[in-house]
């Protein structure tokens, strides 16, 4: 019988858990970056992209790190 991995699908990457309010912090993120988490591959969290968000010089510079990440956890994965 397959392993269920619920809304995650085939993600071969471990769930964590989260502390707080995550949909609190979603909604209070910049318009941009909910918008790339809303079409995101992966369950990224608010707070993790935040802290990419925060480091980058800038929203367009943001978005080039954060599809960066994704794709670097993807090949990770094997997919």
């Amino acid at each position: 019988m397959a392993r269920r991995n619920g809304n995650r699908g085939a993600v071969a990457i471990r769930p964590r858990r989260r502390r707080g309010d995550a949909m609190r912090v979603y909604d209070s993120l910049p318009a941009p970056l909910r918008r790339w988490m809303a079409g995101a591959v992966l369950p990224w969290s608010p707070e993790s992209c935040l802290a990419i968000w925060r480091r980058a010089g800038g929203p367009h510079e943001a978005l080039e790190r954060l599809n960066r990440a994704e794709r670097a956890t993807l090949d990770r994965a094997g997919l």
